[in-house]
Formats: structure tokens, C-alpha cells, sequence
């Protein structure tokens, strides 16, 4: 993460996101989490369902091949990355991104000691323990600890961040993937909302 400005994929990620329709109408704070939450509880499903991501077939069949257009990178993408739990944990960050840009929420890059901490405080749970700690953060530091939302976002990222490096999950690779898949979808990407 040491090369890494959570600033600048903040803006990527809201810059999309205005781009295909999501920001057209004021929503709540609490929409937002909701669907953050949502994509949480698909890595769950994920996991449970064993679908990891293929880094090695997408690099061979997209990184080491040619041609390197949308429509290749696309389809290897769909056919690699697309609904793993890596995945599923990149759309987390990538909605917990988007809203602090939508809220101009600065965030600070995670020093690697408290990736580190974040990492430390999964051991002993299991996936899902630690997807619920993530999910119910929130409503926990509100409170509990009276903490602000702009507090809450920068815990909840850090806490996805730290779970990913338990698992050895390169999640900024796998959010700039995501990134990429997601500028060349269609508007509200084939969704109402």
C-alpha cells in the first residue's frame, strides 16, 4: 500500500460512479452502507461458495496476450476475477471509496502498522466473524464510541484492507481491476439502483 493514494481511487471510484448514474439522485448515508453491507455478505457467498479469483489465467490470458482492448480485458475479467470473494471485497472498497468522494471524506493512506493491526485483530475468527465485525461497524463506533462517519468509513476500509492481507488478497490490485471492469459497464451497470 506504500505506492498507493486512497485520495486519488476515491476520485476514480466517484467519478465512475456519477459517470454511470449513481449519484443522479440524493440518497441517504444509510443507502450507501446498505449496499456496501451487500457486497460484504456476496463475499461471504463467495467463500462459501469457494470461488476464488484465477490472478495466474487472467494475467496469462489477458497481461501476456494479445490484443490488451476493452473486449479482451472485459472477457477475462468475467471469466477469471468477476464474483470471487477477492471481487466481492474490491466492490466493498470501491463503495466505501465512492462515498467519500460523494461526501467529501479525505482519507488518510492506512500505514502498513495498522494494516498490520487491522490484519491481527482476524486471527482467531473466522471469515464471517470478521465480514460481521466489518458490517456492524458503523452502528457500533456510532454508538458505542460516538465516532464520526468520516471515522467510520476510514475504520471500515482499514478493517477490509487488513482482512484482505490475512488472507493474502492483493485487494489494491483487485479494486483497480474492478475499477477498470466497472468504467466500461453500461449506466447504474444493468441495475435500478
Amino acid at each position: 500500500m506504500n505506492n498507493i493514494n486512497l485520495n486519488e481511487l476515491r476520485n476514480r471510484a466517484y467519478k465512475t460512479a456519477c459517470e454511470h448514474g449513481f449519484h443522479d439522485k440524493e440518497l441517504s448515508n444509510e443507502h450507501f452502507l446498505c449496499l456496501i453491507i451487500s457486497r460484504l455478505m456476496k463475499a461471504v457467498e463467495a467463500d462459501r461458495k469457494g470461488k476464488c479469483a484465477d490472478r495466474e489465467s487472467f494475467k496469462s490470458s489477458y497481461e501476456n496476450e494479445e490484443p490488451h482492448d476493452d473486449a479482451n480485458f472485459k472477457y477475462c475479467f468475467e471469466k477469471y476475477i468477476k464474483d470471487t470473494l477477492p471481487d466481492e471485497l474490491s466492490d466493498a472498497v470501491i463503495r466505501l471509496l465512492d462515498l467519500a468522494g460523494l461526501r467529501n471524506i479525505s482519507i488518510d493512506d492506512f500505514p502498513e502498522e495498522a494494516i498490520y493491526g487491522a490484519s491481527e485483530s482476524c486471527v482467531g475468527e473466522t471469515f464471517t466473524e470478521s465480514i460481521y465485525a466489518i458490517s456492524t461497524l458503523p452502528i457500533r463506533y456510532f454508538y458505542e464510541y460516538n465516532y464520526s462517519f468520516e471515522s467510520q468509513i476510514g475504520h471500515m476500509l482499514l478493517s477490509i484492507f487488513g482482512l484482505a492481507k490475512h488472507m493474502n488478497i492483493d485487494l489494491i490490485w483487485h479494486v483497480e481491476q474492478k475499477m477498470r471492469y466497472n468504467e466500461l459497464r453500461p449506466k447504474l451497470n444493468g441495475k435500478r439502483y
